[in-house]
């Protein structure tokens, strides 16, 4: 059985099916169907965000204005940008062959880096040919794609607009879950051999295990206060489409790329972006700290990116946007893992996924990624002929999944202004040192070095590890040669191959 609809809950649905003759997918949202909501539907919907705006949670995530796919209020953030790492394309195309294609072919844009992207931190970035891909697209058309294609097996059951209010079971081992249908007091019992928590950033788990007279797992929080607002827009002047007269021409746009970015860092803490989405639309986002956070009032929105960003430019495109929804803001941006490898009273027959393991800061992109490749770790722990898939033994394989995300996300939030948690004022050991001045110059050639770049890009997007960086070519590179200087203004044109040698 798995709770939760999300992407986690369905890749894990999907791998669970090739070991159990039916699995059971549980749902608090009732699924929408293809195409636009109904009057009703939509009114329904504003109803349950305007509930949950009066009880202090974040509003339910529909997707305004959104033909092409309906967001549900279960997804996470689902009205603000989402991306799709390499890494996550690679872990998902594994377990879903063709998923990648279908992906592009349902018109989810793709963006090279740094090749198709104005991108600044702290200085401009060269826009160097591309060494890896992100796709853009909403959260709600991926999640549509990818539930078309695991509940297309006639093994996993479907069971949505219904919460999990409990666990079954005791201390020893969980033997099903509690349930009550949305809008009836009723409960009832569901059995099953083994529960997978993928109910996400708000998982209740804590409360479950605690129900049957178990341990809930230690919990390690770093939260910066970032906050952040977005808004749909159609791009008016075409000038981030690949349609139109090419830059440069008279007439043409002014730029070549597809997407531009301000990157929140210590010295700098606010940023902002405007990102492509399907249907030739763009989704634009602020961020801000805790007590700074951007606005959701429409001229202060506006005013904001003129007066926090570090260049007009992301200012410049919002006044000439076309606007097509209302501006939503989300906090909830904490990074948060649960220690279920760490010893404790826990039963066995019970597992966490997904955000219910393991959640980032939304700033790095990673959550998509970081669900398929757990997902991706579930099938081959259970697939190992070597170890018996114990419990704690499969846990700890899903929590390793996530680990260098977390140790990237986790510690660049911990270098940021006001951060609260655990590890912000740990120490670095005195054999850690030298490593860590090496990394900071690698950092410091990432804008404009070649081999550099492609290497950090590699291990930010979670296709390499980290020791990636220490690798000759890039060690060369830092240690024996002067960076090229970055660009005095954004690069609205892709660097000459020249500047890539």
């Amino acid at each position: 059985m798995v709770i939760g609809g999300g992407l986690a809950g369905l890749l894990s649905a999907h791998v669970l099916a090739d070991h159990a003759q039916q699995v059971t997918l549980i749902e608090r949202d009732r699924f929408p169907d293809r195409g636009r909501a109904s009057e009703q539907e939509q009114e329904q919907g504003q109803e349950q965000e305007r509930a949950e705006e009066r009880d202090g949670e974040p509003a339910g995530e529909r997707a305004a204005g959104q033909a092409w796919a309906q967001d549900r209020p279960g997804v996470p953030q689902g009205r603000h940008p989402h991306i799709l790492l390499e890494s996550g394309q690679q872990a998902i195309e594994s377990l879903l062959p063709g998923f990648i294609a279908q992906l592009a072919a349902a018109g989810s844009p793709r963006v090279g880096l740094p090749a198709d992207m104005v991108q600044w931190q702290e200085r401009w970035f060269a826009r160097l040919p591309a060494t890896q891909s992100i796709f853009t697209g909403s959260r709600a058309q991926l999640e549509q794609l990818v539930r078309d294609r695991v509940c297309a097996n006639p093994a996993i059951r479907l069971v949505d607009a219904t919460d999990v209010v409990g666990l079954t079971g005791d201390a020893e081992r969980v033997r099903g879950v509690q349930l009550r249908a949305r809008g009836h007091g009723t409960r009832r019992e569901l059995a099953a051999d083994l529960v997978v928590d993928a109910s996400g950033r708000g998982s209740h788990a804590d409360r479950w295990l605690t129900g049957i007279g178990a341990e809930p797992p230690r919990v390690e929080r770093l939260d910066t206060g970032l906050a952040y607002a977005s808004r749909l827009y159609r791009d008016t002047r075409g000038e981030l489409t690949r349609d139109g007269a090419p830059a440069g021409q008279e007439g043409g746009r002014r730029t070549d790329a597809l997407a531009y970015y301000v990157f929140p860092s210590p010295t700098h803490p606010n940023g902002g972006g405007i990102l492509p989405v399907e249907g030739g639309r763009h989704l634009a986002i602020l961020f801000g700290l805790r007590g700074d956070e951007p606005p959701t009032d429409e001229e202060e929105f506006t005013r904001y990116a003129a007066t926090r960003l570090p260049h007009p430019f992301i200012h410049d495109w919002l006044t000439h946007a076309e606007p097509l929804s209302p501006i939503h803001g989300f906090r909830n941006t904490a990074n948060v893992r649960r220690r279920y490898d760490r010893p404790g009273r826990r039963p066995a027959g019970f597992l966490a996924v997904g955000d219910a393991l393991c959640t980032f800061n939304p700033i790095y992109g990673q959550g998509m990624a970081v669900a398929a490749m757990t997902a991706v770790a579930l099938r081959d722990a259970l697939a190992d002929p070597r170890r018996t898939p114990t419990t704690l033994r499969v846990q700890r394989a899903l929590l390793d999944a996530s680990r260098q995300a977390w140790e990237i996300s986790a510690g660049a939030d911990k270098t940021m202004p006001g951060a609260v948690g655990d590890s912000v004022m740990a120490r670095t050991p005195l054999v850690q040192r030298p490593a860590n001045w090496y990394l900071r110059r690698v950092q410091a050639y990432y804008a404009t070095e070649p081999a550099a770049a492609a290497a950090f890009r590699s291990v930010l997007d979670l296709s390499s590890p980290f020791t990636a960086l220490f690798t000759p070519k890039v060690a060369r590179a830092v240690l024996l040669r002067p960076a090229p200087p970055a660009p005095t203004e954004p690069p609205l044109h892709r660097s000459s191959p020249s500047d890539a040698q």
